[in-house]
């Protein structure tokens, strides 16, 4: 008997003549993790298509528990016991707990009629496989993330899952609630049953992996056990390039602040929160989720209006009642969620990049010259290295490294004195992570006052010289210095 649940040999699939994946081998083992990783583009979702049924394989050979199978299609991947939790989990927002986990048996079962009781016993059985408890009646869309994660997980154990794919499952995750999942996890392993794990956090596929496969450019570079590599090791063969973490050292901080808060405050937000920024500085801002901390962002950039206290800028105190105030104000904000708040997915790159900056573009008389969209971005292209041949192509067709480089690129070809970055980097590939931080880094040393919110650590230290350490709506701590240890923070966010 065969070590591996699932071998696949020479994986090739094509569209259009490009090649996006090229002879790639994968194998994974029952009862353990394997990391999927890469950047984005490289292969991985079209990878786990073809494993999942979703695309044929155009040329390749894929073997499961010992057996050669010709042809998967998504019926065939569920009977062999295949599972994949999407990052948007697919779940039906509006139905109970009770239903989500009993819609998928009835259907494949064919049932026609409603039978509350069987769904009732369908979920009890379902949520008993890992010892999770939950109000069966509670509407998928009020529970948290995490949540919603466990539940899926749930219902893929009522298909006899023998292989679970989990695509990017703690992206909006706090760090308690990933600990929570990765112990889920953990017990899925000790009952046989093999993780396909798909992130781009290096400290968590070093954490939970038992082995990784990491992809580049179609192809798998490395596959092996994940204790034979070291991170700069599993950087390379991500990047194909050295990269290392500097930390910002801010050269030209300014006397006086550009942005003084004091004792803002928001009902059932935050309160009594006060801090200054200058220009030339990277201020941290960290907490768990519900911190405060998007709240605070939200007020600054006119999308909250605080219930008292003052926001000084300039010199000069500003009451800020809409985004196209503070823009006025020469203030930015780049969102967490890119995808719904900070881009037009179906509209043209250019379109995005100039968005925030129709006014400049538009002359004396109010008229756009589409030539001029198409040479300010083009400007904004090549500052930032947007990987694209065309800006008219639509920023849908981008990874999300690039499409977080539209969203920064939309801001600063505005005149900004602060820069609001709500998770800057959140679900981008390590490289694009690391351009990413190195822009911000010189903007900043340009003279722009930047605040970052993140409650990923690691970027926080790396890029912050003073991090605000939010919790339950008011700031319980403040560290400074060029090297601000990560449990220092843990330490104060307990």
């Amino acid at each position: 008997m065969s070590e591996y649940l699932l071998q696949m040999t020479g994986i090739c699939k094509s569209f259009a003549g490009v090649h996006a994946l090229d002879h790639v081998n994968f194998a994974i083992r029952p009862g353990k993790v394997m990391c999927l990783a890469g950047e984005n583009g490289c292969g991985k979702s079209t990878l786990v298509k073809i494993i999942s049924g979703v695309y044929t394989r155009d040329e390749g050979e894929v073997i499961f528990e010992g057996n050669k199978i010709s042809k998967i299609t998504p019926a065939e991947a569920t009977r062999l016991g295949i599972q994949v939790i999407y990052q948007d989990l697919s779940i039906f927002p509006n139905l109970t707990v009770m239903e989500n986990l009993a819609i998928n048996s009835e259907i494949t079962e064919g049932k026609k009629l409603v039978n509350r009781k069987r769904w009732e016993i369908t979920a009890k059985e379902a949520l008993s496989k890992i010892g999770y408890e939950i109000d069966l009646q509670a509407k998928m869309g009020e529970l948290s993330v995490a949540d919603k994660q466990l539940v899926a997980i749930c219902r893929a154990l009522l298909f006899n899952a023998k292989l679970i794919i989990m695509d990017e499952p703690t992206t909006a995750l706090t760090k308690r609630e990933v600990d929570a999942l990765f112990k889920t996890v953990r017990q899925l392993k000790d009952t046989g049953i093999a993780i396909m794990f798909i992130s781009h956090k290096t400290e968590e596929i070093f954490e939970i992996s038992d082995d990784v496969c990491i992809m580049r450019n179609g192809k798998n570079v490395y596959a092996g056990p994940t204790a034979s590599l070291t991170r700069q090791q599993f950087t390379f063969h991500m990047t194909g390039r050295e990269l290392t973490d500097d930390h910002f050292v801010p050269k030209n901080i300014s006397k006086e602040p550009v942005l003084k808060v004091e004792n803002l405050c928001q009902k059932n937000k935050y309160h009594d929160v006060s801090f200054e920024l200058r220009k030339g500085e990277i201020l941290g801002v960290t907490g768990l989720l519900g911190s405060g901390r998007t709240e605070l962002a939200l007020s600054l950039f006119g999308l909250g209006k605080p219930d008292s206290g003052t926001i000084t800028l300039n010199g000069q105190q500003v009451n800020i009642t809409s985004p196209i105030q503070a823009q006025k104000l020469r203030i930015g904000y780049v969102p967490e969620d890119r995808l719904t708040e900070g881009l037009c997915l179906q509209q043209p790159i250019a379109d995005n990049i100039t968005l925030s900056s129709l006014k400049r573009l538009s002359g004396a008389f109010g008229f756009l010259k589409h030539q001029d969209i198409l040479d300010d971005a083009n400007i904004w292209k090549e500052k930032f290295s947007i990987a694209t041949d065309d800006v008219r192509k639509f920023a849908s067709t981008l990874s999300g490294g690039n499409q977080q480089k539209i969203v920064l690129s939309k801001w600063l070809s505005n005149d900004l004195d602060v820069l609001i970055l709500n998770g800057p980097t959140v679900g981008v590939d390590v490289g694009a992570k690391q351009d990413i931080h190195s822009l911000i880094h010189e903007l900043a040393n340009e003279g722009l006052a930047v605040i970052i919110i993140s409650d990923d650590l690691s970027e926080v230290v790396v890029n912050c010289s003073r991090v605000i350490v939010m919790r339950d709506g008011s700031i319980v701590g403040e560290l400074t210095g060029s090297d601000i240890p990560e449990e220092d923070i843990i330490e104060i966010i307990r």
